[in-house]
């Protein structure tokens, strides 16, 4: 009789067993890929902030621009040969991770830290790291805050789900400071709360600061702290699961980068597709087949860098010496200049 249960029980299971083995197949193995859907649709749909100068903004021309922007558009580059053909949502940061969760967005491309907890437990998985940031604190110049022990009493506006709110009870706590957060949703809501000066201080990563400055009405008015609370290593996101789309857009990301590296740019591009450096030859497509390999064409990283060109294009163009941040690339310099951005080769 104990075995006829079992039996029966095993037979009940097999349902379940053959159904989760698909749908494991059509996400991440040999079957359907978002990839796949989205060179049918025609055109990438990007989650970002939309409110961030620097990374993700509006101009008054009604197109986007920004870091962030740019990662997306060399997305569609790599698909489509054309940077455009991607429509941009704005996230704001309690609702950009549902959207990716829910296929709202096919990316979340939104100034977002890779951290532990949103990596193994939330269902999305971080490609790599486009901005090596840090968590730091702006106050009003005439304040006389210098140090987090000034802030005894006072308070600090921020963004909530954001890893900046648990940095800084954390560091608060360690210290043993008593402060007064006040949260909102909205990151324009924590710029005007503090502009208004219902906060002493404004704490977000630090070139979020810096960007959300030259927003203010009198932005010279204004100081970020030579205070560093965290590390913040700013990474796009795509739903976990699915292999083939989570490659492409990881090596997207890894050919800006590589592609600095090796002098490849905008200008450059047409003429070097005939060099005799083969690792070169390799990231253009002009050897192998490692686009291919993807689902793509074997010049994809030509058509990225053709129609956006490379990481320290965008860099400067968005984020440097082009633009109205003027931000040094610090640790976001290339490896072999001083810095920590790398990327694997291609090969």
């Amino acid at each position: 009789m104990l075995k006829r249960k079992r039996g029966l029980l095993l037979l009940a299971t097999l349902p379940l067993v053959f159904s989760l083995s698909a749908c494991a197949g059509q996400v991440g193995g040999s079957g359907s890929s978002l990839l796949d859907t989205i060179k049918s649709r025609g055109k990438l749909i990007c989650g970002v902030s939309g409110q961030l100068p620097g990374f993700s903004y509006v101009k008054p021309n009604g197109e986007y621009a920004g870091l962030d922007v740019d990662v997306c558009r060399a997305i569609a580059a790599a698909l489509f040969n054309d940077p455009n053909k991607v429509e941009f949502r704005n996230l704001n940061s309690k609702e950009r991770f549902t959207a990716l969760q829910t296929g709202e967005v096919d990316i979340l491309s939104r100034n977002t830290t890779w951290s532990m907890s949103r990596d193994t437990s939330i269902g999305i998985k971080f490609a790599a790291v486009v901005f090596y940031d840090g968590q730091g604190i702006m106050v009003k110049k005439n304040s006389g805050i210098q140090k987090l022990e000034d802030f005894k009493g006072k308070s600090i506006c921020m963004g909530t789900g954001t890893t900046n709110e648990q940095n800084l009870t954390d560091q608060m706590r360690q210290r043993g400071i008593n402060y007064k957060p006040l949260v909102f949703e909205d990151f324009n809501t924590v710029f005007a709360t503090y502009e208004q000066g219902r906060c002493e201080g404004l704490t977000g990563d630090r070139s979020q600061l810096v960007s959300g400055r030259t927003t203010l009405s009198k932005p010279d008015d204004h100081v970020v702290l030579d205070i560093v609370l965290s590390k913040e290593p700013l990474a796009p996101a795509v739903v976990n699961g699915d292999s083939k789309w989570f490659d492409m857009v990881r090596w997207t990301i890894f050919a800006l980068i590589n592609a600095e590296e090796l002098g490849v740019n905008s200008q450059n591009v047409g003429q070097l597709a005939n060099s005799n450096n083969p690792e070169v030859k390799r990231l253009l497509g002009t050897e192998g087949n490692l686009g291919k390999a993807m689902g793509l064409t074997n010049d994809f990283v030509v058509r990225i860098i053709k129609n956006v060109g490379n990481y320290g294009e965008i860099y400067e163009r968005n984020l440097g010496k082009n633009s109205e941040l003027k931000l040094e690339r610090g640790p976001n310099k290339l490896w072999n200049q001083g810095g920590i951005l790398y990327a694997p080769p291609f090969r």
